[in-house]
């Protein structure tokens, strides 16, 4: 067996050729020159691409304000469209795109990391504290105690929540390319997070990983993380990819994951 690859070029070069149009559960994704604009359930759109350059010229401040500006006048024609996301990563040639991006009312959120490194790092054996099962869960209503104790953890907004449950039940109700993962003590969530195998890449995603606080530092979500890269792995997957918080990040590093660049999300709000 080869050793498990942790050189940040190639790892970052796998993701921005295998991930960086990704888009599982997208309504519709128009193309505008380099951005794909998708739309998802409820009102939500999204930006994203492998680069900014257009016609085959990279980038400068002047086609990148075309472009931010020529994306919102896609979303704001639709009135159906409340809000969008503009994903940025940080390695990428995009000059003046912070600029542009603020000028045109999108509001940065807190950047992550993008972390990668070989699922079987992960998929080791962790143990848990009495008491504590990680299993997959598929019924409706555990599902939802799931999201809803994610959504406890992360603050979110209990509308905006309402709409990520509605978004994600209809997608495992009509796709096979999500897995959801708690753990549970006593049979209340104190930790959660999905799988995302992504189809035709090497990559499997790990999204939504949550824990309660009182239950950090415990293994609880190694343990999380170790049962979804199985499964990713039983999936033919070589890779494991996360945009983590700063909670998930160093956990991840032990395991010899290595963080390859930034994303930052920037939202922009309808007013009217």
């Amino acid at each position: 067996m080869t050793s498990p690859t942790s050189d940040p070029a190639v790892l970052l070069r796998a993701y921005d050729e295998q991930l960086r149009e990704e888009l599982s559960s997208a309504l519709t994704t128009p193309r505008l020159g380099p951005l794909v604009l998708a739309t998802y359930l409820g009102g939500r759109g999204f930006i994203t691409y492998q680069n900014l350059d257009v016609d085959g010229r990279p980038a400068d401040e002047d086609s990148v304000r075309q472009l931010v500006e020529q994306a919102l006048a896609h979303y704001e024609a639709m009135p159906e469209i409340q809000r969008v996301e503009w994903k940025t990563r940080g390695h990428d040639h995009a000059p003046g795109l912070h600029e542009a991006l603020v000028a045109h009312g999108f509001v940065p959120d807190e950047p992550e990391s993008v972390m990668i490194g070989e699922a079987r790092l992960l998929a080791v054996d962790i143990d848990l504290p009495d008491g504590i099962v990680v299993r997959r869960v598929t019924d409706e209503d555990e599902v939802r105690a799931m999201l809803a104790m994610q959504s406890e953890v992360f603050g979110d907004d209990p509308e905006e929540a309402e709409e990520h449950v509605i978004q994600l039940l209809h997608r495992l109700r009509t796709r096979d390319d999500m897995e959801m993962w708690v753990a549970e003590h006593d049979g209340v969530v104190v930790s959660a997070g999905r799988l995302e195998p992504v189809e035709d890449t090497d990559f499997a995603g790990i999204w939504g990983g949550a824990t309660r606080p009182e239950y950090r530092g415990k293994g609880i979500y190694r343990a999380l993380t170790a049962a979804r890269a199985r499964s990713a792995i039983g999936y033919g997957k070589r890779y494991i990819n996360s945009d983590s918080t700063e909670f998930s990040r160093p956990i991840l590093e032990r395991s010899g994951f290595v963080k390859v660049s930034t994303t930052t999300p920037y939202e922009w709000r309808r007013t009217r």
